[in-house]
């Protein structure tokens, strides 16, 4: 619902700005960028992507670690089961039962941590990024810069700008 009604408002708004160009064409500037590109294509972004890597990649790979030893273990137990007794069987049921929970555990905690710093440095390449669009929207005079749309002509994006600005200020 609230994305209905947002859009409902860019839409309108839009309309309404495009109502105000048409009528003041040479006063009224406007201009369009795509976040999206900006976390993708700026180098602050890719530069937060590699430290989130660098950061968790030790504990990723103590998942998948944890997550090969939990399935060697299974399929052992699977070739092994027709000659074990039922206390074996039970106690190694037991077993992997309280391995497969500390994975889960363990995986879950890794995506929340994971999740979590990824917001935060996301965030950071935002403020930055809006400080750039706020550089530009002022040196070349833009009344309104859109961040969302459902369509923008080419002619209106600046995205390019920005990424260029953002990668000149991290240099």
């Amino acid at each position: 619902m609230k994305t209905s009604s947002t859009q409902f408002a860019a839409a309108s708004l839009i309309g309404l700005l495009c109502t105000f160009s048409s009528a003041h064409a040479q006063e009224f500037r406007m201009g369009f960028v795509n976040t999206d590109r900006i976390f993708k294509e700026a180098s602050t972004a890719k530069a937060a992507q590699a430290k989130l890597e660098q950061e968790f990649s030790k504990r990723e790979k103590e998942l998948v670690d944890l997550g090969a030893s939990l399935k060697t273990l299974v399929d052992k137990f699977e070739r092994e089961s027709p000659t074990l007794s039922e206390s074996q069987k039970n106690s190694r049921q037991k077993q992997m039962l309280e391995q497969d929970r500390d994975f889960q555990r363990k995986r879950r905690e890794f995506q929340e941590d994971l999740n979590s710093r990824k917001n935060e440095e996301l965030q950071q390449v935002l403020e930055r990024a809006n400080k750039v669009v706020k550089q530009v929207a002022e040196a070349e005079k833009y009344d309104v810069v859109i961040q969302e749309a459902v369509y923008i002509s080419p002619k209106h994006d600046i995205t390019d700008k920005v990424i260029k600005a953002l990668n000149n200020n991290a240099k």
